[in-house]
């Protein structure tokens, strides 16, 4: 792991926040009603955190492995446009993504929590895993969250974007 000099260095060229769901927008439960509907709860505080980013120029983009129609609401309700569900080629996804953006690696920061995600966060210049990810993910990325994912890891990186880009005390302000 980095020291919190050189990661909000790391941050501060981010333009591009990358989310795995299902461990990190969300606490990793699936959980069906009795008509068999997937229900998945999201923290509100990383809404939130998400929003801020948004509203400061930096894209977000979801690419997970399964397909949600709770998800899709609920980037709808965020603002999120780049939504990518069912994939199950993660890297490829990025790859595109950061193509059609003119973005390097450098300007990507992702966040997973398994195994599956470490070959897309290889790829990023600041790879992230929350707090509650096995170990052998975070023995492989920059940052762990204090945080565990669905309970605020997310508004934790936004918050530390926003504070390398030099802004979150500028947007801190506005709710005081």
């Amino acid at each position: 792991m980095k020291d919190k000099n050189s990661l909000l260095e790391m941050a501060k060229g981010i333009r591009l926040l990358v989310l795995d769901v299902d461990g990190v927008l969300t606490d990793g439960s699936i959980v069906y009603d009795h008509n068999g509907n997937q229900v998945q709860g999201f923290f509100v505080r990383d809404g939130l955190g998400i929003k801020l980013l948004l509203d400061a120029g930096v894209k977000v983009a979801i690419i997970s492995a399964r397909s949600s129609k709770a998800l899709t609401k609920r980037c709808h309700e965020l603002g999120i446009d780049m939504v990518y569900q069912g994939v199950k080629d993660k890297v490829s996804c990025l790859k595109k993504i950061m193509t059609s953006l003119s973005l390097s690696n450098e300007q990507v920061c992702g966040i997973g929590d398994d195994l599956v995600d470490l070959p897309f966060l290889g790829k990023c210049g600041l790879s992230v895993t929350v707090k509650d990810a096995p170990n052998e993910v975070k023995e492989q990325v920059d940052l762990v969250t204090k945080n565990q994912g669905g309970r605020g890891a997310v508004r934790e990186i936004c918050e530390l974007i926003l504070e390398a880009k030099g802004i979150w005390q500028e947007i801190l302000s506005r709710f005081q």
